[in-house]
């Protein structure tokens, strides 16, 4: 049984953010509902291709981005819009310990499923927002999205080439992260802030509104960047795989392709020389410490560069990784999954799934000694557990359920 055993959560987010985080709870052994729109339900199950396939290798509906972020739910198909329906979602929250949602600012009140509208009818509820901005300031009716937020937090204007980096492509200019962190990064807020207020209502017996914005989560966590200009005044700028604070601690070429080193102290330096056969360079009083070889990295990189394209990248991994000098090839997504590491740790899953047999996924990377995390149930289909939930939640009949279905209220 996981750690949220018990735990009831309401999930009326889509797309990532929300998703990513009840996700979480739900690995974590909590019991969450989607609702969804019965015409199309959440935005990711069109965004494709690629869509799982069948066992005879047919193409489902079920998109690989829809996969990635709802393991573990079960899916209740309403629609909001009708009087029905929102009574019904209304009933299920009062039933709920927490409730997530990222409607736009304000969007759930028309409804009468907003905040104020539930805590006087469920004290002990607590309720997360997710937004672009907030619920409150000159931005919070506004509309965005994970691109966007990377945009206007900071972290595309460090992310890429720099302007005059050898090599660089003209204009190759600021960089999105390759994976929505914005939005994967505020669900995990998000499940910290819930766990947290769950902890707090154990004392106090209240629940409480989180207020969590997309903008907010960015700029709270370009961590040592944001320090470096708080202190500095100077706005960092975008060195390529570079690090601003420790040197070498960057991407070289190889002689047959390139090689993450990640020097992170002076004594992997000085074993760094040593097995390249340079140790006067970890004496030479420029290099000899990481304040130094910050001061004088343009002279030591090109030193490095030159020394590291002597070997392939498998001799320096071979080399450098038993005298704990941190390396790393430079994985594609295939290598990953064939990495012995990550076979061992058993990341990649594949769970049962209702029309196509199987369906792959990556297992949650937190291990309990005692309590175990829920991997057993893939993605739903859309309104997969309508009638399952509404009859074990608020009572209803077959005849009940059938009847809002040909109404067009639940699918």
């Amino acid at each position: 049984m996981g750690p949220m055993s018990g735990l009831k959560v309401l999930d009326l987010s889509r797309v990532l953010a929300g998703p990513w985080a009840t996700q979480m709870l739900a690995d974590l052994g909590a019991d969450v509902i989607k609702i969804e729109r019965p015409e199309g339900g959440d935005d990711t199950r069109g965004w494709g291709p690629p869509y799982l396939r069948d066992a005879q290798g047919r193409e489902t509906t079920e998109s690989a981005y829809y996969l990635s972020a709802n393991r573990g739910k079960r899916s209740v198909a309403i629609d909001l819009a009708s009087p029905e329906g929102q009574k019904l979602v209304r009933d299920l929250a009062l039933q709920s310990d927490v409730l997530v949602e990222n409607f736009k600012v304000g969007g759930l009140a028309r409804y009468g499923l907003a905040w104020q509208d539930l805590a006087p009818l469920n004290p002990r509820l607590i309720y997360c927002s997710i937004s672009a901005f907030g619920q409150d300031g000159p931005l919070a009716q506004a509309a965005g999205y994970d691109a966007m937020m990377q945009a206007m937090g900071g972290i595309m204007s460090i992310t890429g080439a720099a302007d005059d980096e050898a090599g660089a492509s003209p204009g190759a200019g600021p960089q999105k992260v390759g994976v929505a962190i914005v939005d994967l990064m505020a669900g995990m807020y998000a499940v910290s802030a819930v766990t947290s207020a769950l902890y707090e209502r154990e004392r106090s017996g209240k629940g409480q509104h989180i207020d969590l914005a997309l903008l907010d989560t960015v700029v709270s966590w370009l961590a040592n960047q944001s320090m470096n200009y708080l202190v500095s005044g100077r706005a960092p700028q975008r060195q390529g795989t570079a690090h601003p604070n420790i040197v070498p601690y960057q991407v070289f070429r190889t002689a047959d392709g390139s090689l993450m080193l990640a020097v992170g102290n002076d004594t992997q330096f000085a074993r760094l020389c040593s097995s390249a056969g340079r140790d006067e360079l970890a004496r030479d009083p420029r290099f000899a410490t990481n304040a130094e070889r910050v001061r004088h990295r343009d002279r030591l990189v090109p030193l490095l560069d030159q020394l590291l394209r002597t070997r392939k990248t498998g001799s320096w991994v071979a080399a450098l990784q038993p005298l704990g000098v941190p390396c790393a090839p430079i994985n594609d997504i295939a290598q990953v999954f064939e990495e012995p590491q990550v076979k061992h740790r058993g990341l990649r899953i594949s769970l049962p799934h209702p029309i196509a047999g199987q369906a792959p996924g990556v297992r949650n990377p937190i291990r309990y000694s005692r309590s175990a995390l829920e991997h057993g149930a893939a993605p739903p289909l859309l309104g997969q557990h309508t009638g399952e939930v509404l009859s074990e939640r608020l009572g209803l009949g077959p005849a009940d359920v059938q009847a809002l279905r040909e109404r067009g209220i639940v699918r």
